[in-house]
Formats: C-alpha cells, sequence, structure tokens
C-alpha cells in the first residue's frame, strides 16, 4: 500500500520549491483554494503548518491543540513533506490512519507536483500467512462446512490481492470468538508468534515482508497507536522492531498515549494465551510429523492445569484489583505450581526432540514467556506495576501495568528522537500542556492552543439543569429518565446519550424507552459499526453508548442534533490503575483529584461534546445532568477549557435553540 509518483503540474513551479511560504499552500488563492472542493481558509490551518514547519526545521518537540474543523492533517503533513525526513505519523484510531493513506495523501500526490513515498502498516493480526494458509490444505483442521467455504474463498482470494490485508475480506466476520463462530482467521493470520522469518519458505513471497520492503522505501509511514508502542516495546533491547528506523514523530490523537503505552509495557497472561500455545503446539506437530504420546499428554495437563488455575478468579465481568498475590499463593500455591510446571514441561520435550524446525524453537520461546510472564505477575514485588485482572466474556487476563510511564516516554521518546509533534482536539486544561507533559515525561516543548474553527457560541447550547438531584443521590436515575425524556423531545431524538456507567446506561434506557418515542439503539445489542450505520440511516435514532463511542466518532449534519452526558466522566476511583495511580501522587504529596482526576475528566468531557459539531453547518444541543459543574469549584476548570458555548439552565431555551435549528 504504497503512494507513487504520479505528477501533476496544477501549482506553480515556485509553490513546490522548499522555500515557497506555507501561505502559498493555505492562503486564500494558495494551492488548497484552487484544488480542494471543499476550501475555506483557516487561519488557524495556517498556524498550525508554520508551528509544525518550524518543529522540523529547529528540531524540537511541538504539543499544538488543533479543535475539530481546524483541517489539522493537511496542516502537518505538507511540513512533513517539506521536511524531507522520514517520519511516522501515528494515530488514536483506524479510520483516521485510512484517511490519511487513502484520501489525504493522495489529494496531496495529485497537485503538489513532487513525488510523495507513503505507506502504512497494520499489526501483523491483520494479514494473511501464506505458509499457514497451505499448511492447512488437505489436513483435518477445517471444521463444519461454513469453516470449508471460509476457507476456499481465503485461498481463492490468496491468488489475488496484492496486500492480504483482512480489510479486504469483508464477509469474513469480526471477532469469531466472541461470537461463537470459527476462528479460522485466526489460525490463518501472521502474527510473530508463529511466524519463522526468512527461514520460511515463503518469506519472498510474505505480505509483513513486502509490508516492511515498502516501509523501508517510504518517507512518511502511517501507523496506529498501537503498533507504534508494541515496536517501541521491544525496540528496548534492539531486537525484532516492526517499524524501520526515523527521525521525527507526529502523534495525532495524541490524548490517547499514556493508556496505550501503558498496556505495551506491561505484562498479561490470559488463559486465551495458554490455549493459543496449546492450539498451536498441536497444529505444529500434526504438521510437522511430530511429537507422540507423551507431548500430548503434557498438551491435555496443560490445558487442564490452565483451566483449574484460571478458575480460581471470582465470576463476574470488569477490572479488579490483585493486591493479595501472596494470600492468593498461599491459598492456591498447588494449581499455580502445577500450571508453571506443565509449562515447563513442554518445552523440555519440544527442546528434546530430535527434529527441531523454527516453528518449534517459536513454541519453546513461547511457552518460556508464558512461564516467566506468570513469574512476574504472581510473584513480583516490583512496585512501579499495579497487578490487576480482568474478566472479560470467556477470558481471564491477568496484568501488571507501569504506574507511571513518564520516565519510560521521556528516555525512550522525548530524549531519543529531535522532533515530536504531539496533536490533538483535547490535550489542553485551562489553555495548559502542564497536565499532559507530566503525564508523558515531556520537559521541553513549543507549546500552542489554536483558535477554535467553529462558532461554538451560535452552533451549540450547552445546558445543565440546575433543578436535578445530585448524581449520587437515589432519586437521580429517574430525574435523569425524565430529562432526557424531554430533551429527545425537543430534539426529535437525533441524540447521543453518553454514560460513565455501563449498569447506569441500561437502566436509565429501559426508563427511556417507556417515556420516549423514538428508535433507542443500545450499546452491546450489536457491533459499534452496526449501531453506528443504524443511527445514520434511522430518522430520530437515539444511540445509548458508553466510553468507545466518547471519540473517534463522526456523524455530521442534523441527524446528530444533540449530545447528552449524564455526568461528569471522573475515571472510575475504584478501578486498578486508577487508584494505584491515586495512591502514588498521593504519597508524593501531591493533589491527585486536581492534578490528576480532574484533568482527566476535562479531557474525556472535551472527548465526548465534540461529538456534535463537526462542520461549520453544524449545530446542536449538548447536555450535561451532573449540575456539580455549576456548584462546585472546579466547574470553573471544566468550563475554561471548554469551547465558548452559550450556556442555560433552562428547558425552555433550549426548545427554542432546537426549534430555530431546524
Amino acid at each position: 500500500m504504497q503512494v507513487g509518483s504520479k505528477k501533476n503540474v496544477t501549482m506553480a513551479e515556485a509553490t513546490t520549491k522548499p522555500e515557497a511560504s506555507l501561505a502559498e499552500f493555505f492562503g486564500p488563492g494558495g494551492l488548497l483554494a484552487r484544488c480542494h472542493p471543499q476550501y475555506e481558509f483557516r487561519a488557524g490551518q495556517l498556524e498550525m503548518a508554520e508551528a509544525v514547519e518550524q518543529a522540523f526545521r529547529e528540531k524540537q518537540h511541538l504539543v499544538i491543540e488543533a479543535g475539530t474543523g481546524t483541517g489539522k492533517t493537511l496542516a502537518y503533513l505538507i511540513p512533513t513533506i517539506r521536511s524531507g525526513r522520514r517520519v511516522v505519523i501515528s494515530t488514536g484510531t483506524k479510520n483516521l490512519q485510512e484517511q490519511l493513506f487513502f484520501k489525504d495523501i493522495p489529494f496531496l500526490q495529485e497537485h503538489l507536483g513532487r513525488e510523495i513515498r507513503a505507506t502504512y502498516m497494520k499489526g501483523r493480526a491483520n494479514f494473511l500467512c501464506r505458509q499457514k494458509l497451505y499448511d492447512v490444505e488437505g489436513q483435518a483442521a477445517l471444521k463444519g462446512l461454513e469453516e470449508l467455504d471460509h476457507y476456499a474463498r481465503i485461498r481463492d482470494w490468496e491468488k489475488t490481492t496484492e496486500t492480504g490485508d483482512r480489510v479486504e475480506l469483508d464477509w469474513l466476520p469480526d471477532q469469531p470468538a466472541a461470537a461463537g463462530q470459527s476462528d479460522l482467521w485466526t489460525r490463518l493470520d501472521a502474527r510473530a508468534d508463529a511466524c519463522t522469518g526468512k527461514k520460511c519458505a515463503q518469506f519472498e513471497r510474505c505480505f509483513i515482508t513486502k509490508m516492511h520492503q515498502r516501509a523501508a522505501a517510504a518517507d512518511l509511514i502511517i501507523v496506529n497507536h498501537h503498533l507504534f508502542f508494541a515496536d517501541l516495546a521491544v525496540r528496548q533491547d534492539d531486537f525484532g522492531s516492526i517499524i524501520p528506523d526515523y527521525s521525527a514523530i507526529i502523534f495525532d490523537e495524541a490524548h490517547e498515549l499514556e493508556d496505550v503505552a501503558s498496556q505495551y509495557f506491561g505484562v498479561q497472561v490470559s488463559n486465551y494465551r495458554l490455549e493459543e500455545l496449546a492450539r498451536d503446539t498441536e497444529n505444529t506437530l500434526r504438521l510437522k510429523n511430530l511429537g507422540g504420546k507423551r507431548l500430548s499428554r503434557l498438551l491435555r495437563q496443560l490445558r487442564t492445569h490452565s483451566q483449574e488455575f484460571f478458575g480460581l478468579f471470582p465470576d463476574g465481568e470488569g477490572r479488579y484489583p490483585f493486591d493479595q498475590r501472596k494470600e492468593f499463593l498461599e491459598r492456591h500455591q498447588e494449581p499455580y505450581n502445577a500450571l508453571l510446571a506443565a509449562l515447563r514441561s513442554l518445552e523440555t520435550e519440544l527442546a528434546c526432540l530430535r527434529e527441531k524446525p523454527e516453528e518449534i524453537a517459536n513454541l519453546i520461546r513461547r511457552a518460556g514467556e508464558l512461564r516467566n510472564a506468570l513469574l512476574f505477575l504472581l510473584e513480583s514485588r516490583d512496585r512501579r506495576y499495579v497487578f490487576w485482572y480482568e474478566r472479560r466474556g470467556r477470558g481471564v487476563f491477568l496484568q501488571a501495568t507501569p504506574i507511571d510511564v513518564s520516565a519510560i516516554l521521556r528516555e525512550r521518546l522525548f530524549e531519543r528522537y529531535d522532533t515530536l509533534v504531539l496533536t490533538s482536539a483535547t490535550l489542553a486544561v485551562a489553555g495548559q500542556f502542564d497536565y499532559l507533559k507530566a503525564r508523558l515525561g515531556l520537559r521541553t516543548a513549543r507549546e500552542k492552543v489554536l483558535p477554535h474553527g467553529f462558532d461554538y457560541a451560535r452552533q451549540a447550547l450547552l445546558y445543565v439543569p440546575e433543578r436535578l438531584p445530585d448524581i449520587r443521590s437515589p432519586e437521580f436515575v429517574l430525574a435523569a429518565a425524565e430529562e432526557i425524556a424531554a430533551l429527545l423531545e425537543a430534539s426529535r431524538g437525533r441524540a447521543f446519550v453518553l454514560f460513565t456507567s455501563f449498569a447506569q446506561m441500561k437502566e436509565i434506557y429501559e426508563r427511556v424507552a417507556r417515556l420516549a418515542d423514538f428508535p433507542l439503539l443500545l450499546q452491546g445489542t450489536a457491533p459499534k459499526t452496526t449501531l453506528l450505520d443504524r443511527f445514520r440511516r434511522q430518522p430520530g435514532a437515539v444511540l445509548f453508548a458508553t466510553a468507545s463511542f466518547w471519540q473517534g466518532v463522526d456523524v455530521q449534519g442534523p441527524q446528530l442534533s444533540a449530545v447528552i452526558i449524564d455526568r461528569l466522566p471522573f475515571a472510575v476511583p475504584t478501578d486498578p490503575v486508577v487508584a494505584a495511580r491515586i495512591r502514588a501522587l498521593t504519597e508524593d504529596g501531591h493533589n491527585a483529584f486536581v492534578e490528576y482526576q480532574i484533568p482527566e475528566a476535562i479531557i474525556a468531557l472535551k472527548q465526548g461534546f465534540g461529538r456534535l459539531i463537526r462542520a461549520r453547518s453544524d449545530r446542536g444541543l449538548l447536555a450535561i445532568l451532573d449540575n456539580r459543574i455549576l456548584r462546585k469549584q472546579y466547574g470553573r476548570l471544566f468550563f475554561e477549557s471548554l469551547p465558548p458555548y452559550t450556556v442555560t439552565s433552562e428547558r425552555e431555551a433550549v426548545r427554542r435553540f432546537l426549534e430555530s435549528s431546524g
């Protein structure tokens, strides 16, 4: 997936020279004005482009908040192309990654009149492994008529696809394990666990090899945060890097960096990983005609001991602290030791095979990694980590997460690379970046908050009903349901109703369903993409949702005319990671509520409200049912951080505004 070197001379030769002014691109009468069908001159876009170009020129870090409507992707792409450096652009969402590669870069390629060598990279699990596909042929590894049909269709597709990217298989179900469907793709994908690298017969034809070759030849490499930090985590050993060397990084949607980095610099073991090891070992032994009764018995024992061990964790979905690990081991030493012994026995028996192809070496390595991870998760006393577990569906996930990633990021990012640009619509708290910089370990950077690109005072009305009960009182749910029903009547549906609690979402949804006559959609009843498609197509639809819909969702026009939020989105203080970070700040003499919980909630609220006004023609209602924003002293910080909305506590003002909006 690479943009080539097609030329186009729609622009004066002087404009393509490195010394050309950015105003010739972004200003009235410039390149964008002549070539872009939706061009509107935006002073903030030009200001951002100049700041990014200065960061490249002076080799400095830049933090810049650019609200919706700024046109920030072109504002950083053009300076990046002009820099002449190899730059990684990392995004928070797949949608933005695809927008950059399939829309913005081809537009620039067509009109800039210069070569743009760009590619985009995705995680290995998105790609087909040709060798696995061939290995399955003729084996008794396919289950049922549906899986046989899917295999035949994938086999035919493999002969014609240039990328091997699963996204091309729009007929293949998503998340098969969760839906109780075939897990065929997970047995055919190119994840590193079973990869033999250059020793593979298909190495030269491998889709991963081709992706790496395209990236090695590119100047712009577009990735997502998960792939970037997966790569950064393995680079600490200078081995196994995924992304070619680069000299600068742009992080779009940079408000997500702490959470994603914490995930990849932590440790995780799950019952799924143990099952995948057992399954891959069985498949490899069968394909290579290796093993015997002893290995079969060891794999049965591994599965049995894994089920016994993970079955020790209480039922009930959610995230829970795992602080009492010493007491847990005292009670359950025998099943824990049995699982460790099963992994060790598997390593030993595989190592004793007379024939040890690269696939066997991979299995030995994986068994050892799982055993070491279990030892760390159950026995480590490293106070830099918070230990916790999560139950999700049939999965049990044991986790160790760094409490503070600032030192890691300072060493591996901000001190290693001379130019990093961090941008998002939601980075600043009351106009300052102190919170972001402290959490990420960024000591020195140029800082800029761009002026808003929309007329928020005219386009949006912020409503906070003073008369509602305190959100912590038992009366709140009933009153909130009645308030939501009244607001939906005024907006004629066409709303997102966003919650911080899944349980409260369901309870209020059930109450509103009895009061409102609109098509109501509920998160969890269908995949996210399906719900969004239904929302866009059904007149008057209302979507009840939680955290995953607070960001990265774009619905322009009157179909979304209201965003209603039940409460200020403070992170749940009992969440194990949140609780550990609060405790660490408090022990270090900080005010965790002021320095951590309030800024986190402000950024989350800005993200939630960002769903509504996506274009200059959009108008709509923003409602917070949590009137602490009016009553508490910290409410001032929220208002100082939000755009300059018109604010009211009168429902009649809401009705008049929505009537005038059409």
